[in-house]
């Protein structure tokens, strides 16, 4: 792997770390990233679907899920893991997304998880070719493509230290703080990083000094490199080996941090769990001696390491093998930004023509574009762009539901709303008010019950036990007139077209088991018209791809009443109309038709 990183890399972040998610968003549009870095949050007690974030002067919207499993489904090209969960967490979070796979690199930014389970999960990881950044890291970055979270500080200081392009040096470091400060120097004394981890201070981290040093070896963009070690551990010697036996040929300078340890008597811990030296070897001077004598460029201190960065960057662009790096066109994120009050995701109005889900309403809208009612409820009701024999199916049902008649509730609160001089709007939401559980409501509860019998493999009998045991009429069955010998032509019709279109009826046809064993009983306990409707819907979502999941939102959210809602209206309107057309009067109920039973009130 050449490269870790790229402008296409895109991650599953974990734990909602809203400032720094919002840093890697600004950067993203400072460089002019075509996508956002962060895909998705795993945010496992948020209940929300998604959290908003700038990009820029707007916002965006990044989904949030409840566990790793369920963001990667969704988004299976994000293969960065940002780990921000704790100490506690960290490690078990780490695991299940190498058990997942589909991950190439995983940082974690957790320090202090317990070294015996450190050791097994960067083993595993690299048994899986799994690059981990970490534990107790505050990323890597590559200018110019993709940065972690924190890494690099503030826009302000990225572009000071030109982190917003690639440069020529490949940095590695233990320290997050002292990344930031060597990006600073080397954007002063040469010309900036191509690629730079810091791979965290616990005493064992996933990738070490020298896994990222191959890599960066391997990278074209990658002319020199940077090695800031510390006190404690051997990490450095393999790089020695490697010098000597010629897998890194590219200069190196290297400086081993924590020398002033010498100068105290007994042994001292620095800030870091694995600055800590062991044994002679394990000290800073040691491995500072050591790298030197490996040809390393090695700087008699610290302070001195500037003019050695300065020195070997003007060798190398003197020889010619690093060139002038032109700067590229920047956006400049707003410093004052406001956060949107609502949110539209299904229509746009903002450019000359109003667009569906995308799509311009002039390629929906006229008969030549072969586009109906069931295109334009399928773009800006579910966002998709549904096949013929659903939208058919859709323009069917809104069809066999329009109008039942003057009698049923809702016509006649339109028809007595109209009758007292109100509006079409005002009277035809009196007769949709009156839509709900009793009146409409038996789609929804048809889909909602039939399925749960479905999805749990109860058997006909096993379904009426259990509408028994919780005291519910089976909604869906039955019909005041129609029978077996007197079928409802409707639901005739809608069995029809599913047989000769669906690619399946498993609910329709589970369905039609039960309504033998309800008309056994009793021949009018058919599957009426609103069960067929809402078992068949199942069914088309089911053909569509969408997870039982979803479909159970789709119910108990009322998308299948809303169908109802919508067919209806257009009955409603017609009765209004009618109520108008024929210039009705006021409508009063005839007392014969009341039951008075009125008693002299008890006095208290």
């Amino acid at each position: 792997m050449e490269k870790l990183y790229t402008k296409d890399t895109q991650a599953i972040f974990w734990n909602n770390n809203t400032s720094a998610i919002q840093r890697m968003l600004d950067y993203d549009y400072t460089i002019k990233r075509k996508k956002p870095s962060v895909a998705a949050i795993v945010a496992p007690t948020s209940g929300s679907k998604f959290e908003k974030f700038f990009y820029g002067p707007d916002e965006i919207m990044i989904p949030t899920f409840k566990t790793t499993a369920a963001a990667k489904a969704a988004h299976p090209h994000a293969d960065v893991l940002l780990n921000f969960a704790s100490f506690r967490t960290a490690y078990d979070v780490t695991m299940e997304a190498l058990n997942l796979g589909g991950f190439s690199s995983i940082m974690i930014t957790a320090e202090g998880i317990p070294e015996r389970l450190a050791r097994g999960m960067n083993e595993f990881a690299r048994n899986k070719n799994v690059t981990v950044i970490g534990p107790a890291t505050v990323g890597a970055i590559a200018p110019g493509a993709f940065k972690i979270a924190n890494i690099g500080g503030t826009i302000e200081n990225i572009v000071q230290s030109k982190l917003h392009r690639t440069g020529s040096c490949g940095l590695v470091t233990r320290s997050g703080g002292l990344f930031n400060e060597l990006s600073n120097i080397i954007a002063i004394n040469a010309d900036g990083i191509a690629e730079g981890v810091a791979i965290g201070g616990d005493r064992f981290v996933g990738s070490v000094f020298i896994d990222n040093l191959l890599r960066m070896e391997a990278n074209p963009e990658v002319k020199y490199m940077i090695l800031l070690g510390e006190v404690g551990g051997t990490e450095e010697y393999k790089v020695i080996d490697a010098i000597k036996a010629g897998k890194i040929k590219k200069p190196i300078i290297a400086w081993c941090i924590g020398t002033i340890a010498k100068h105290f008597s007994s042994g001292v811990q620095f800030g870091h769990a694995g600055a800590s030296a062991n044994a002679e070897a394990e000290t800073a001077a040691a491995k500072n001696i050591a790298m030197a004598k490996a040809g390393m460029f090695v700087p008699e201190s610290f302070n001195a390491l500037p003019a050695k960065i300065a020195e070997v960057y003007s060798k190398l662009k003197a020889d010619g093998i690093i060139g002038e790096i032109a700067e590229p066109d920047m956006n400049t994120c707003p410093s004052v930004r406001k956060s949107k009050e609502f949110i539209c995701t299904i229509s746009d109005d903002r450019g000359d023509e109003a667009t569906y889900a995308g799509f311009p309403i002039s390629s929906l809208a006229t008969p030549d574009t072969g586009k109906g009612i069931g295109d334009v409820v399928s773009l800006l009701w579910f966002k998709k762009q549904y096949p013929k024999w659903a939208t058919d199916f859709i323009e069917t049902v809104i069809k066999t539901v329009a109008d039942h008649g003057p009698a049923v509730s809702g016509a006649h609160n339109a028809k007595v709303t109209a009758r007292a001089g109100k509006s079409v709007v005002e009277s035809l939401v009196t007769g949709l008010l009156t839509i709900g559980p009793r009146f409409g409501g038996a789609i929804d509860g048809a889909a909602e019950y039939f399925k749960y019998a479905d999805d749990n493999k109860l058997t006909p009998a096993e379904f009426l036990n259990h509408m028994k045991k919780v005291g519910v009429p089976i909604p869906g069955i039955g019909h005041r007139i129609k029978s077996l010998k007197n079928p409802d032509l409707r639901v005739e019709g809608l069995k029809k077209y599913a047989n000769a279109h669906f690619p399946s009826t498993s609910l329709l046809d589970y369905a039609l088991t039960v309504e033998q064993l309800t008309t056994s009983k009793k021949e009018n306990l058919i599957l009426n018209v609103d069960g067929t409707i809402g078992i068949l819907m199942v069914d088309m979502w089911r053909a569509l791809g969408y997870t039982e999941e979803e479909i159970n939102e789709f119910i108990s959210s009322g998308t299948l009443n809303a169908f109802f809602i919508v067919g209806r209206s257009i009955g409603f309107i017609g009765h209004v109309l009618d109520e108008k057309r024929l210039a009705m009067p006021m409508y009063r109920h005839p007392m014969d038709d009341i039951l008075y039973d009125v008693q002299e009130a008890e006095k208290i």
